[in-house]
């Protein structure tokens, strides 16, 4: 059934973003009692066996979100100094898959990660030192900071925090998953006005 790939956003019990988790995941954690309490687009109705004492059948309702007891897995805990992995995936969708040197948007296959500072002058592989470039103009760039290479950047690259980092991570991110990680990005998050 198609509706299977669809990703639900788990949370801790405090409504704090962690991770996205298959259905088979939330399952899961509704058989072991770790569900705190769901919200958002009923997703999944599943269906167990019969219990031969009861003759009922199990059914588990999962919905787009569910808040859980338990933080394992989530890498995230409650270091505000957490900076989540660099990937391009991430980075390209950070970045709207926009290069920042000419403006257009590009398919993942025409994208690469560009240092601002290139690493052969010191920079490092980190999200603040990094931008979406298509391959033309990251060529150009060559091993050279954008004023050497006379390009003009048009955004200030930024660590996405946890909750803009799960976003990020998303495959086919809900409207309301995506309302509610919204309500959890910074106020000055660039990307409130990205996502508009």
């Amino acid at each position: 059934m198609e509706i299977y790939h669809l990703q639900v956003l788990r949370t801790d019990a405090s409504g704090m973003p962690l991770e996205w988790i298959g259905y088979q995941e939330a399952a899961k954690l509704y058989h072991l009692g770790q569900v705190a309490y769901s919200c958002g687009t009923h997703l999944y109705t599943l269906h167990g066996g019969i219990n031969a004492k009861t003759g009922r059948r199990s059914i588990i309702e999962v919905n787009s979100i569910i808040a859980t007891y338990h933080q394992h897995g989530s890498g995230y805990g409650a270091d505000p100094n957490y900076v989540p992995p660099l990937s391009n995936p991430a980075l390209f969708r950070r970045d709207n898959n926009l290069c920042l040197y000419c403006g257009q948007h590009f398919g993942q296959g025409d994208l690469s990660r560009d240092h601002i500072t290139p690493i052969s002058q010191g920079g490092a592989d980190i999200w603040n030192n990094v931008v979406t470039a298509c391959k033309r103009c990251n060529n150009h760039k060559a091993g050279r900071t954008p004023e050497q290479a006379g390009m003009q950047l048009l955004a200030i690259p930024f660590v996405p925090t946890h909750a803009e980092y799960i976003y990020l991570q998303g495959r086919r991110v809900l409207s309301d998953q995506m309302e509610f990680l919204k309500a959890h990005f910074p106020r000055k998050s660039p990307l409130h006005q990205r996502l508009r």
